[in-house]
């Protein structure tokens, strides 16, 4: 008998610690519907816990307190709020909230004064929400205040107070007002910037990166503004840049700068392949600084089946340093153009001139000569050019690999005359446009456009790096790299004097980074503006997004030639 009642004992022991509460449901309901309101009070009251049905009826005083004041908070001071509880598993805990009449702004009184109120940069609280009439919300209020202290922190008012700050509530008359007076002081100043840490450039050339002279009225986007610039020559490893104002003195706010250099060269290799050249190889070496007044050079190769080319380049950084810069550069490039019946051999140097506008679009001034020896059929050739170019870019995009929306525009013009150091009179042009723009998260729509002509009335002796040809997987797809072109009378693409191709592509996502594609592309080159014979490419593809921007698969039909045929490329579609 004392076993059995032991035994008993231990069971129901066992029992009682296998209970396990499941997470309490909270359900709020708003009539009429508030949304806002519901989610407000969700939000106050939380995680309801591993709770019971009795432990949900003595919760529910608070909880009915707690929804009051998120009632409260968004103008609701006449809510009517009941509880009940559902047994259930789990049970829950049901809140009725009847929010009627909101209490509504009589008065809104918003001031700044002192030195800030005669700056345009420091803009007041705005808006139809915070206008006589409109709903009382206590975080609209409160975001009027922060909104205040941080342009006043950011624009350099760091002895600001309000002096008025109040918002005063009659529920019985269902009025409020707000009343804040920011009472500004003096704006403090940026002072001399101090570098700091084993800097190998001259003085010069490191205040050439510094946005803003000593004494200029503080603003934390010239700060920014300082730190970007250091980033951006890839000079630096680290930037750290220090504008306390608790270290001022006086009125100006010490800028001190902490720098870590890069290593001084690099190298990079690389391996790729597509179905325009096959497999690809790619090196490179950078010498990133060679003495103190920041120039750097370096030199980069690229080989595959059709085209091996090896290049360098020399910079001399001008002002401002970060996108402004003089570069001198050459090369040698061999490449078979469209089959083995066109090749040419290219030599090529001059220096460029590269500016950024305060537009945002690139600028490129340059004065290139080259030489081209080149064979096109059974016909051989040799061109020199002087060609003194232009050319202007401009990218908008959301992300600089894989972009939802955005476009990308292209111009370039260069021109030869005959007896300056060229051996024809010679326009060459070329445009391109890209678009991209992405609805509902999941539908892309991708177009492009290229352009292209050469004006001259010695069409023979351009060469073929000049010419143009159409076909592969930037161009039109179904048909192969640059087969799309005049031919002599022996069938050898010899490339055209004018180009025009274009694409539109749908993408669909199927998941985080897989997506499929349908496309079509037209186009070709050709020599007579009456007589463009356009192509056209039609297929699907799909679409995965790698860390270095998508990978591409098309499967792609050339309607005009009844040919198939299979695509690989890669990187960002912008």
């Amino acid at each position: 008998m004392r076993v059995s009642i032991h035994t008993g004992m231990f069971l129901g022991l066992l029992l009682g610690a296998s209970v396990v509460f499941a997470e309490a449901r909270l359900e709020v309901q708003v009539e009429p519907a508030r949304a806002s309101l519901r989610r407000n009070i969700e939000g106050y009251i939380g995680e309801l816990g591993e709770r019971d049905e009795q432990a949900l009826r003595r919760l529910a005083p608070a909880a009915e307190a707690q929804a009051r004041s998120a009632a409260e908070a968004l103008g609701y001071y006449h809510a009517r709020i009941s509880s009940a509880v559902r047994p259930g598993d789990p049970p829950t805990l049901i809140l009725r909230v009847t929010p009627g009449e909101p209490v509504r702004l009589r008065r809104v009184d918003i001031r700044l004064e002192g030195p800030a109120a005669q700056l345009e940069a420091f803009r007041l609280p705005q808006g139809s929400r915070l206008r006589p009439g409109s709903q009382l919300n206590h975080g609209r209020y409160e975001s009027a205040k922060k909104l205040i202290q941080n342009q006043a922190s950011r624009l350099g008012f760091f002895n600001g107070r309000f002096s008025q700050q109040r918002l005063f509530v009659d529920p019985a008359a269902g009025v409020a007002d707000i009343e804040l007076v920011y009472v500004s002081g003096p704006r403090y100043k940026l002072g001399e910037v101090v570098f700091q840490g084993k800097i190998p450039f001259d003085e010069e050339f490191m205040r050439r990166m510094v946005p803003f002279e000593a004494g200029t009225p503080y603003d934390a986007d010239l700060i920014a503004k300082l730190q970007q610039n250091l980033q951006a020559p890839g000079y630096f490893e680290g930037v750290r840049v220090d504008a306390n104002p608790t270290g001022a003195r006086g009125d100006l706010v010490p800028v001190v700068v902490q720098l870590q250099m890069r290593k001084p060269r690099s190298f990079g290799i690389g391996a790729g392949f597509s179905t325009d050249v096959g497999p690809r190889g790619r090196a490179n070496w950078t010498r990133h600084w060679a003495n103190p007044q920041g120039h750097s050079y370096g030199t980069e190769m690229e080989l595959s089946q059709p085209k091996q080319n090896v290049g360098f380049w020399y910079d001399i950084p001008l002002d401002p340093p970060m996108t402004d810069k003089l570069r001198f550069v050459g090369g040698y490039q061999y490449e078979e153009l469209a089959d083995t019946d066109t090749r040419s051999r290219l030599l090529k140097v001059g220096p460029e001139w590269h500016r950024r506008l305060d537009n945002g679009w690139q600028q490129v001034f340059s004065l290139k000569w080259q030489n081209e020896d080149f064979r096109l059929g059974d016909d051989n050739g040799r061109s020199t050019l002087l060609l003194p170019g232009v050319a202007y870019s401009y990218l908008n995009s959301d992300h600089p690999l894989d972009p939802s929306r955005g476009y990308r525009l292209q111009v370039e013009m260069a021109a030869a005359s005959e007896g300056l150091l060229s051996d024809a009179n010679l326009i060459h042009s070329a445009v391109m446009l890209k678009g991209l723009t992405t609805l509902a998260d999941r539908h892309r729509l991708l177009g492009r456009l290229q352009l292209g002509g050469n004006f001259t009335d010695e069409y023979v002796t351009v060469p073929p790096s000049l010419r143009f040809f159409a076909g592969g997987d930037q161009s039109v797809r179904g048909y192969e790299y640059q087969t799309l072109s005049p031919t002599n009378s022996d069938g050898d693409h010899v490339g055209g004097r004018y180009m025009i191709a274009g694409s539109l592509e749908y993408q669909y996502s199927l998941l985080d980074k897989w997506r499929v594609a349908t496309f079509v592309d037209q186009g070709n080159a050709f020599n007579s503006l009456g007589s463009s014979n356009i192509k056209t490419g039609v297929g699907f593809g799909v679409r995965w997004v790698s860390p270095v921007g998508p990978l591409r698969v098309d499967v792609a039909h050339g309607v005009d030639d009844n040919s198939f045929r299979l695509h690989f490329s890669m990187g960002p579609e912008l």
